[in-house]
């Protein structure tokens, strides 16, 4: 029986802003523990991401128990509270309008100063079940946060290995974004895994992540950087029935709630069938 290592985790608590290496994690029904938790808004409350706002890559969360701190450069860290009372507002994520807490104005103010755009952030509302697509996930309703659409990202070093193989310029594995780096695999040997497991849980892989032009964004940066990766990806790996460049599955949470995710943990996996 195959097996594969975690190589790394990594969470995103603030939707596109930059991510945080971690050694273990509670695993939630909604994917990695505070994932896309948080997210910023237009004043009319539409997601805003890298793709209009590189500059997202050089903002820095960290949670603790009771704050969300943000750091960014040249700006004094802004401190929101978790036990404060907040307004509860509509969002909109891609097609889908979720109930969320508004942070106030001192955050909006911050948000201001750094990003030179009017916007708020918000918290998601945990009482709210946002569904990815039922036909990606069959039998299976799969909650996410702010995700785009599936609550984790699985990608093998092998795959990045291949691809910087053919770059002029290697990358680092945070051009993608994944949640789960697995290390023990051929070159995108993730596309035919079927599951990953366990005795305490199992992620299902279900849909191929179509990349976007945050992949040219230097996540160190926050500068553009041409047309690669996505250049030479739509060379080899686009996928038609997809409309889009390939690299890395998203995958939902079958069982496990409540178990540890942790760095160097070794899990089992089934192939699909066909």
């Amino acid at each position: 029986m195959m097996a594969v290592r975690i190589a790394s985790l990594h969470c995103y608590p603030l939707k596109s802003a930059r991510g945080v290496d971690i050694e273990q994690t509670p695993l939630t029904v909604a994917g990695l523990a505070n994932d896309r938790s948080w997210m910023i808004v237009t004043p009319a409350g539409r997601f805003l991401t890298q793709r209009e706002l590189p500059q997202l890559a050089l903002l820095r969360p960290r949670l603790t128990e009771t704050e969300l701190w943000l750091e960014a450069p040249s700006c004094p860290p802004l401190v929101v509270s978790l036990q404060e009372r907040a307004t509860r507002v509509p969002v909109v994520v891609w097609g889908d309008t979720c109930p969320a807490f508004d942070a106030g104005e001192a955050a909006a103010a911050w948000l201001l100063a750094f990003l030179r755009r009017e916007c708020r952030l918000v918290r998601f509302d945990p009482q709210h079940r946002r569904l990815s697509a039922r036909a990606w996930t069959g039998e299976l309703e799969a909650e996410n946060r702010f995700s785009d659409g599936f609550p984790v990202l699985v990608i093998s070093q092998a795959s990045l290995a291949d691809l910087n193989s053919r770059l002029q310029r290697p990358l680092p594995m945070n051009r993608f974004r994944p949640n789960i780096v697995v290390e023990g695999l051929e070159a995108y040997e993730e596309d035919r895994i079927a599951e990953l497991y366990d005795e305490t849980m199992t992620l299902r892989l279900v849909k191929a992540c179509t990349r976007c032009r945050i992949t040219t964004t230097d996540q160190e940066t926050a500068s553009l950087d041409g047309m690669e990766p996505l250049q030479t990806l739509k060379s080899y790996r686009f996928d038609a029935q997809l409309h889009g460049v390939i690299f890395g599955q998203n995958a939902i949470v079958v069982r496990g709630a409540g178990s540890t995710l942790r760095r160097g943990q070794g899990l089992q996996l089934r192939w699909k069938s066909n």
